[in-house]
C-alpha cells in the first residue's frame, strides 16, 4: 500500500506537471531571466506554477487513500487535520498564482503564508510538547487564553504552542521559499527529507503508519516533479510551490509527534543558510531580509568555486542524506550534538566557500587581456 502511495503520486505529479507547465505558458506566467538578473542562472524564459502539480498530486492521492481504513488517518492525524492542510496549502497556491503573474510586493505576499499557517493551528495541529534532549519534555500548553464560546463548547488559544507552531511553519515555509535558487534543489531536498520521516514513521519507537504513508505520498510527488526540474530545468516551482513544499515538511513534523529536532537536522543546511542571510541582511547590510535578493547563498558559493549546477545540487543532497541518516539513529541528546556538528559544518563551509570565491574573483580580475 506504502508503494502505491508513492508510485500514485509520483506518476500523477508527473503527467500535473507537463499540464501546469502548457497553461502556464499559454498563460505568459513565466521566469524571465532580465528580471533580478542577479539571481538568474537560466538564459530563457522558464514557465513558473510548476508548485501547483505537487499540490495537486499530493492531495488528490491523500484524497483517494482516506476513503479506506487507516489510509492516511488515525491516532496521530485527524480528518480536520487534513482538511486544514489543504485550505491552507490553497492559500498557498493562489498566493503562489498571484506572485507568479503581478509580481507582489514583499508586503503583500507574506499575507499568503501567514494566512496559511493559522488556518493549519485553528484545525488543531500544534506543537504542544517539545523533547528536552536532556531529559523530560518542555509542556507548551500551559497557557491558554478562552476566545469565544459556541453552543456551549469553549475555545481557546494555546499561547505558546500556538506561536511556537506559527513561527516554525513561517520559518520552514521561507526556508525552501530561499532555497530555490537552483534547478531540482528544493524539489530533491523535499524527496530526500519526506522518505526519512517516512522511514522514522515506520520505525519502533514511532510507529505511526499513517504520518508514514502521508510522507511517501509528499515523496511521490515532488519526485515527479523533479523529473521536469532537474537542470535544465524546463519548469519552475513559482512562488506557492517553493512555500507549499517547506509547508508541508514542517507540519509532517508536527504531525508525526513534535519531531521539531528531526526536521532541524533533515533541513539543517537550508535552515542554516537561511538564518546567516537574514542575519547579514539586517544586521551587517541594514536592510529587509525580504528585499533585494543576492548571489550570497549557499548553492550560488558553490557555482563560484567552481562546481557545476548538477554537482552543486548533487553536494547539497548529500550533505541533507547524510544529516538526515542521523535522525534514525540518533536520539535524546545525541540529536543535539549532531545540531551542533551540523552548525559547525555549515561554518566550516560557509567560511571556505567565501575565502574560494574571493580568490577566484581576485585570480580572474589579475588576469590580463
Amino acid at each position: 500500500m506504502n508503494l502505491l502511495a508513492f508510485f500514485l503520486a509520483f506518476a500523477l505529479s508527473l503527467s500535473a506537471t507537463s499540464i501546469v507547465r502548457w497553461l502556464a505558458q499559454r498563460m505568459k506566467i513565466v521566469d524571465v531571466p532580465t528580471v533580478a538578473p542577479e539571481r538568474k542562472i537560466h538564459a530563457r524564459p522558464v514557465p513558473l506554477l510548476g508548485g501547483v502539480a505537487i499540490f495537486l498530486a499530493f492531495f488528490a492521492v491523500v484524497g483517494i487513500f482516506s476513503q479506506y481504513p487507516n489510509g492516511v488517518t488515525g491516532p496521530h492525524i485527524l480528518p480536520k487535520y487534513l482538511v486544514g492542510m489543504l485550505a491552507a496549502a490553497l492559500v498557498l497556491m493562489i498566493g503562489g498564482a498571484l506572485d507568479d503573474k503581478l509580481r507582489l510586493p514583499p508586503t503583500v505576499q507574506i499575507l499568503f503564508p501567514i494566512a496559511a499557517t493559522l488556518i493549519v493551528i485553528a484545525s488543531g495541529i500544534g506543537i504542544r510538547l517539545i523533547t528536552n534532549p536532556l531529559g523530560g519534555v518542555i509542556d507548551l500548553t500551559s497557557v491558554n487564553l478562552p476566545v469565544f464560546s459556541w453552543h456551549g463548547t469553549p475555545y481557546y488559544v494555546t499561547l505558546w504552542a500556538d506561536v511556537f507552531t506559527f513561527a516554525w511553519l513561517m520559518g520552514m515555509m521561507y526556508t525552501t521559499k530561499f532555497l530555490d535558487g537552483l534547478d531540482g534543489l528544493v524539489a530533491g531536498i523535499t524527496t530526500i527529507g519526506s522518505l526519512a520521516v517516512f522511514i522514522l514513521s515506520v520505525r519502533p519507537p514511532v510507529l505511526q503508519p499513517e504520518t508514514a504513508r502521508l510522507a511517501l505520498i509528499l515523496a511521490g510527488a515532488a519526485a515527479g516533479f523533479l523529473i521536469w526540474n532537474w537542470h535544465p530545468a524546463r519548469v519552475f516551482l513559482g512562488e506557492g510551490g517553493s512555500l507549499l513544499t517547506g509547508f508541508l515538511l514542517g507540519t509532517l513534523a508536527i504531525v508525526a509527534g513534535s519531531k521539531v529536532a528531526t526536521a532541524l537536522l533533515i533541513m539543517g543546511i537550508p535552515i542554516l543558510d537561511v538564518v546567516w542571510v537574514i542575519v547579514r541582511r539586517v544586521f551587517i547590510e541594514h536592510r529587509s531580509p525580504f528585499r533585494s535578493a543576492d548571489r550570497k547563498h549557499l548553492h550560488f558559493r558553490l557555482l563560484d568555486v567552481g562546481f557545476s549546477h548538477r554537482g552543486a545540487v548533487v553536494f547539497l543532497y548529500l550533505l541533507t542524506a547524510v544529516f538526515s541518516a542521523t535522525t534514525l539513529v540518533f536520539r535524546g541528546v545525541q540529536k543535539l550534538m549532531a545540531l551542533i556538528v551540523l552548525t559547525l559544518v555549515m561554518l566550516a563551509l560557509g567560511t571556505l566557500l567565501v575565502v574560494f570565491s574571493q580568490r577566484r574573483g581576485r585570480d580572474r580580475h589579475s588576469v590580463g587581456p
